[in-house]
């Protein structure tokens, strides 16, 4: 991207509960025309795991996760991408 190119980006926040490790994460369907995609706790988290790291996370566990995106309008037409899977408790534009 050159130089006075902005990137909308859409925040998530993804219920874990019953899932392992970053299986949620990885089960998300993205849309299409996203630039890039990151997750992680820095992106928002519902605090440290209390379980074993081969345990299932427990219910209302959460952790945030950012798509890039080119354009304001396709940023809104990714919120309603990401709001209609079940994992996606929340979506908004940044």
């Amino acid at each position: 991207m050159g130089a006075g190119v902005s990137v909308s980006k859409v925040r998530l926040k993804l219920d874990l509960g019953g899932t392992r490790g970053d299986e949620a994460w990885r089960a998300l369907q993205h849309f299409d025309p996203i630039l890039g995609a990151d997750y992680g706790p820095q992106y928002g988290t519902s605090g440290e795991c209390a379980h074993a790291p081969d345990a299932p996370h427990a219910k209302g566990e959460w952790r945030g996760a950012v798509i890039r995106l080119q354009t304001p309008l396709l940023a809104q037409y990714a919120v309603s991408h990401y709001l209609e899977q079940p994992r996606v408790l929340d979506a908004d534009v940044e």
